[in-house]
């Protein structure tokens, strides 16, 4: 996977496309350019670091409605929008979306370039707790049933006396697999386990 980020530009002026080409390509990053939500959408989208530079009003579908498309199919690319038709009621909008960013056109180069490096930076933590949250999962997937078991009983607060009651196990066997949990969960406390079970939760959810 390369390394070097990919900026996505989606608006419908061929000059705007061809003047952010040249301030991103100087910039150091890799961009293209799309005309359409449409456009942006059939596209395949490649594994790697980036973000989206979207337009307000575009043919078709709005840079809205992409935003919104984007998280129904789990997409997580940061947005930074970019229009010459803001209004208080978009911008809000957007935001509360969770756009990094709503600028308005023209932009300075260094506002535009903070933008973009802050949507990169989110673009980064995002992909670091996905990879946290991959791993978490191939090691969940580790555990007996029964350890899992014990997992939701600790995660829940409840004492190995009582695990032990609520299986009807002996509470010797409780303690072998919670620390069988905690080994192959690399957790060394409750606390450990559920910060890792709400991880595993939200992960679930997206």
């Amino acid at each position: 996977m390369s390394t070097t980020p990919l900026v996505h530009v989606v608006d419908d002026d061929p000059s705007m496309r061809a003047a952010l080409r040249r301030l991103l390509d100087a910039a150091g990053f890799e961009v293209r350019g799309y005309s359409s939500t449409g456009e942006f959408l059939l596209q395949p989208l490649p594994d790697r670091p980036g973000c989206l530079i979207l337009d307000m009003r575009l043919p078709g579908p709005s840079g809205l409605e992409l935003q919104t498309a984007l998280q129904q199919r789990n997409i997580m690319l940061p947005v930074v929008f970019l229009t010459g038709h803001a209004n208080v009621t978009a911008s809000v909008q957007a935001m509360k979306a969770g756009a990094v960013d709503f600028l308005t056109k023209p932009v300075k180069r260094e506002v535009l370039l903070d933008a973009v490096q802050r949507a990169l930076a989110r673009d980064a933590v995002q992909r670091t707790a996905r990879e946290e949250a991959d791993r978490l999962r191939v090691r969940f997937a580790s555990l007996t049933q029964r350890q899992r078991e014990v997992f939701d009983r600790i995660v829940a607060g409840k004492l190995n006396k009582q695990i032990a009651d609520e299986l009807s196990i002996a509470e010797r066997t409780v303690k072998r697999e919670r620390e069988q949990v905690m080994a192959k969960l690399d957790a060394s406390s409750a606390a450990d386990l559920g910060r890792l079970a709400e991880l595993l939760q939200r992960s679930a959810g997206k």
